[in-house]
């Protein structure tokens, strides 16, 4: 017994021992841990003052990356507008369909009924839904039909976002004149594409900013606001734009052509009034006509012009000295051999003079002018009127023809020119140097815009007439106009575009087309009438030509009627009275000390 309490007595002693430095240690752990954490404090806020006074910068342009995204815009579209400042290209607001492909259930029906809703392919639609993106566009620019039939469809998943589109008022009106816009705003053909820099809208940047889970809200307008383009105001004057047209087609259904072209052009000052293709182009539908149908061929479609080239020879012999007005030519009734060709009229006739070369269109005739003059001063004039090379009217892909160089020429090339053959021009060519005849030998650069103004209608820049060269002397184009109004007259070949009290110059032009080999193709022809009126005061040029027709093929039956319908209705539109009324008024009005009062 006595053992054992001695042992529970050194356990006592022990754990009083145990007790005693328990505190201490407690005490030991504690100073650690302050000395832990304070080192981590001094540690942060050494780090703290390190970043924020040296690497505060970069520290500011990786927040702005994480929670900052650079997005782009661009400003309207301009209005493109008439000489009269009505609507002909406007930009609205349209409706595109996209789709996010994460929420539809069921791709391969959804894909089939959108398809079948928007009239496309059902592989291409499905191919899209089936797309890793979270957005995907199904189509864009649609239809309010279309939009209408998707939404009825109440499909998950599909969106329906508004995007400015280009619209046309007017419809097929100058339809290749005006040309395209694409998708996204961009200019791809015609006005569209060539006034590209100044319709289009300016560009502005700006920053979305997201929360921390992804989300938008808000939007941070960077440096510059949202600038609408420019607006184009055309010398087009959609009045007589519409009477071009409606003249052009009946021309070209009634005589079974392929096609047309028809221009309205103020001769002292170049302005085009009216620029017309027939079949027309709806532009609001592009993807639904070939190349043909949208291509502005007045500029770009070169062809051999014919007997309206006539105009042009008898004004090199004017001009060279060799014959005068009523110089005499024998034209060999009707057969002219040159070398081993032999030249041809559609009637024959025996002596005629310059002016009835022109007014019966003998082809002979022209050829003996050009054998006179030679070679080098048809040229030379041609050349001086415009032809072989590029207008510069504001419009893209202009042709500058064809002209070889007069040291090309044999003497059958010469022969052939001078009637049209062998030589080929644009429709803005021929209009052009016909129109240089009417304002006494000068010609104009022919332009189709005359002005660039602001969003708010304020004149950026201004465009006017602008004189070429002069083509031939005043004395040669009074001369070419009096022998040009003897065209219309009993006996001449341009009967059908005379007009009751207006003095019509003008010329007929039957050109046989080439073909595929390179030779005349048989039953091809291109029937023109290109002329101005009044012959006193030229206040219009007007060109028609009608492709291939097939009811008749000369340009006095096919062009001529459609010449003079498009002058009488733009002479009425634009009050210029017959010449006759015109004399009246003036010499009452300038009657001393008299009232009148004009019942005309």
């Amino acid at each position: 017994m006595k053992i054992v309490k001695r042992n529970i007595g050194k356990k006592r002693v022990s754990r009083k021992k145990t007790d005693e430095k328990k505190p201490d240690r407690i005490r030991l752990r504690i100073v650690l841990l302050g000395v832990f954490f304070g080192l981590c404090f001094c540690a942060v806020a050494a780090k703290a003052v390190y970043l924020h006074l040296f690497k505060g910068p970069w520290l500011a342009e990786m927040v702005d990356d994480q929670v900052k995204r650079e997005v782009s815009s661009t400003g309207e579209r301009g209005t493109i507008y008439d000489a009269n400042m009505r609507e002909m290209a406007v930009t609205v607001d349209v409706a595109s369909i996209g789709a996010h492909p994460g929420k539809i259930d069921e791709p391969t029906d959804a894909a089939r009924e959108l398809a079948k809703a928007l009239g496309l392919k059902s592989n291409e639609v499905l191919e899209d839904l089936k797309s890793d993106s979270p957005f995907v566009w199904i189509a864009r620019h649609v239809s309010p039909d279309g939009v209408e039939k998707v939404r009825s469809l109440g499909m998950d998943g599909v969106v329906f976002k508004t995007e400015p589109g280009r619209f046309y008022p007017n419809k097929n009106m100058a339809g290749q004149v005006l040309g395209i816009a694409g998708i996204d705003g961009e200019g791809l053909e015609g006005l569209e594409f060539f006034y590209k820099a100044a319709l289009k809208g300016k560009e502005v940047k700006f920053r979305v900013v997201r929360d921390a889970l992804g989300r938008a809200f808000g939007l941070e307008r960077g440096n510059g606001g949202e600038i609408r383009g420019n607006n184009i105001v055309l010398t087009i004057d959609r009045a007589v734009q519409y009477i071009v047209e409606s003249a052009l087609e009946e021309a070209v259904t009634e005589n079974r052509g392929k096609s047309g072209i028809a221009i309205v052009m103020a001769p002292k000052t170049g302005a085009i009034l009216a620029l017309a293709h027939y079949p027309f182009f709806n532009p609001n539908k592009f993807r639904e006509y070939s190349r043909f149908e949208l291509r502005n061929r007045a500029i770009s479609d070169p062809f051999e012009p014919g007997s309206t080239m006539k105009m042009f020879s008898a004004a090199a012999a004017l001009e060279s000295g060799v014959a005068g007005q009523y110089t005499k030519f024998d034209c060999e009734k009707g057969r002219y051999k040159i070398g081993r060709n032999v030249v041809h009229d559609t009637h024959p006739h025996e002596i005629l003079s310059l002016e009835e070369i022109v007014k019966f269109s003998s082809n002979i005739g022209a050829a003996k002018l050009s054998e006179r003059m030679g070679a080098d001063k048809l040229y030379e004039t041609l050349e001086n009127f415009g032809f072989g090379r590029q207008t510069g009217i504001d419009c893209p892909g202009e042709t500058s023809g064809l002209l070889w160089p007069a040291r090309k020429w044999t003497r059958i090339d010469t022969a052939a020119i001078s009637f049209g053959q062998g030589v080929s021009v644009s429709a803005i060519q021929l209009i052009a140097a016909v129109s240089a005849i009417a304002n006494d030998g000068i010609l104009m650069k022919p332009y189709i815009a005359q002005a660039v103004t602001d969003k708010n209608g304020a004149l950026i820049e201004k465009f006017g007439p602008a004189p070429v060269r002069r083509a031939v002397s005043s004395e040669t184009a009074r001369i070419v106009a009096k022998i040009l109004s003897t065209v219309p007259e009993e006996g001449g070949t341009g009967t059908q575009a005379a007009l009751d009290g207006y003095k019509v110059c003008g010329k007929t032009g039957t050109a046989q087309k080439i073909g595929e080999n390179g030779r005349y193709a048989k039953g091809r022809y291109v029937a023109s009438f290109v002329g101005f009126v009044p012959l006193e005061d030229p206040a219009l040029s007007i060109l028609v030509v009608v492709d291939e027709p097939k009811k008749s093929i000369y340009g006095g039956t096919v062009s001529a009627p459609a010449f003079k319908k498009i002058a009488l209705q733009t002479l009425t539109y634009l009050n210029i009275a017959p010449g006759g009324i015109r004399e009246r008024l003036t010499a009452m009005q300038s009657a001393e000390g008299e009232d009148w009062i004009g019942g005309l």
